[in-house]
């Protein structure tokens, strides 16, 4: 089995570090990843100047681009090969609810989905970074599992792992997308030149949180696994969309 792997945080990020040794015992596992941190960078491609690939000493390849451009360019040219599936990850705190939107880590994975290729977007939830042996345990497991049949064609799938010991997991749990609430304000500051600058606002708490949510599973540290989609379709507004259209 062959597996591209990428991520949002940096080819130098630990998270990435772990899992690649990981999945190398069970794969063929070839590391293409940003430069740099690019978390929240989304699904952007770059268009307007041309990427270059490197080789770190650690034989991960990194592009100066996003984490879409990394699986991008690595499906359609880098390799000489067609993974049989795409890895994010992992990634260095939550990506629940509405941070799937801005995640580089589920762009990633989602640039694969799109090529065709399943997908799987992998997140130590937490915030403290400590357990990333954990989420790589898990990760390992769910490559087993589409190794030995995926549940559709192709599959893009959000995983958020807890950030404790294994032995502490509570299991796994399919879960849908949480909500959160309005991010926190922005936050003005000087540079010691005199300019203002501003810092975007941290992510709001979560307001969807029930059970049977993304949220709800990992603060009962079950790792929680979502299947997502990319047709943005709002299907239960088409009849009235088209009313008001045709409306004389």
């Amino acid at each position: 089995m062959r597996i591209l792997l990428s991520n949002d945080d940096g080819y130098f990020a630990p998270g990435l570090a772990v899992l690649a040794a990981a999945l190398a015992k069970i794969a063929e596992v070839t590391v293409v990843a940003p430069e740099r941190d690019r978390s929240g960078s989304s699904n952007s491609l770059t268009l307007d100047r041309p990427l270059t690939m490197r080789r770190a000493p650690s034989g991960f390849s990194y592009v100066n681009g996003t984490p879409t451009d990394c699986v991008h360019l690595a499906v359609t040219g880098l390799l000489d090969f067609v993974p049989d599936m795409i890895v994010s990850g992992i990634n260095d705190g939550a990506n629940m609810g509405d941070d799937t939107i801005y995640s580089g880590t589920v762009a990633a994975a989602t640039e694969g989905f799109l090529l065709g290729i399943p997908s799987l977007a992998i997140s130590l939830a937490g915030g403290r970074g400590v357990h990333f042996e954990t989420a790589a345990s898990v990760a390992c497991r769910l490559v087993e599992r589409f190794r030995a049949g995926s549940p559709a064609a192709h599959v893009l799938l959000n995983v958020n792992v807890p950030d404790v010991p294994l032995e502490r997991l509570g299991g796994m749990e399919v879960t849908r997308l949480g909500k959160r609430h309005k991010a926190e304000p922005m936050v003005k500051s000087m540079t010691p030149r005199g300019d203002t600058v501003y810092w975007v606002g941290a992510a709001g708490a979560a307001q969807d949180a029930g059970a049977g949510t993304d949220f709800h599973a990992v603060a009962n540290n079950r790792v929680s696994i979502t299947p997502l989609q990319m047709d943005l379709t709002h299907f239960a507004q088409l009849g009235a969309v088209r009313d008001w259209v045709e409306r004389p």
